[in-house]
């Protein structure tokens, strides 16, 4: 993450069960909001958050992100500050103009998706509209930064087969310009062999880093 992206909240958009997407940017916003539609992950996140027994054990991939970062840092410092600033996790659907239900307070700095947008729309229309929407809880010169899959029609959780609007780095660009973004980065890398696993049909993943203009 840039050191020019920080500031007072971050909301990350379609948490899912997982924290590994904030472990880094704990380290540079006093409050996290997490949301996600289903409240079966909310639940599992309030639990690890809470640190209640039997919720999922994210220290190895805590331990793998401080040694990537290099700081030297103890696992522990960086999952207590993760717990410390994950203050709300919160329903949402990105496919309403107040994804919230009501506009978040304070407006967000950063905003924070992966995975996630692509995996919820049904065409890509409907994805322009979604980012228009997650795009109304940032502040006007706020960073929206972006991980999603390239080339991805389905995934699969479980016996179920869940479809994927299929993007190309051309879409990102495009969806992004018709949602009011600018863009200030974007990079793709394509998915090596090795990982392709077989429950899902992605070709490569992106990373865009856009902001919302400011306002006139």
């Amino acid at each position: 993450m840039s050191c020019e992206i920080r500031g007072r909240t971050l909301i990350d958009v379609g948490s899912g069960p997982t924290i590994y997407q904030l472990l880094s940017a704990c380290d540079h916003f006093e409050e996290i909001v997490a949301t996600d539609y289903l409240a079966v992950n909310r639940e599992e996140l309030a639990r690890w958050a809470r640190g209640e027994p039997g919720a999922f054990d994210w220290s190895p991939f805590i331990q793998h992100v401080c040694k990537i970062e290099g700081r030297g840092e103890p696992w522990q410092d960086k999952e207590r500050r993760l717990r410390e600033r994950l203050r709300r996790i919160l329903p949402i659907d990105v496919h309403r103009p107040e994804p919230l239900g009501a506009p978040l307070r304070p407006p967000a700095d950063a905003l924070l998706s992966a995975f996630c947008l692509e995996a919820v729309s049904p065409d890509r229309a409907a994805f322009v509209r979604a980012l228009a929407h997650v795009g109304n809880l940032l502040r006007p010169g706020g960073h929206a930064l972006l991980l999603g899959a390239l080339g991805e029609s389905f995934y699969l959780a479980g016996p179920a087969r869940l479809p994927v609007v299929p993007l190309q780095e051309s879409d990102v660009r495009e969806a992004l310009a018709a949602a009011g973004f600018a863009l200030r980065e974007l990079r793709s890398y394509a998915m090596p062999p090795a990982l392709r696993t077989g429950v899902d049909d992605v070709d490569g993943v992106f990373f865009a880093h856009a902001q919302k203009p400011l306002e006139a």
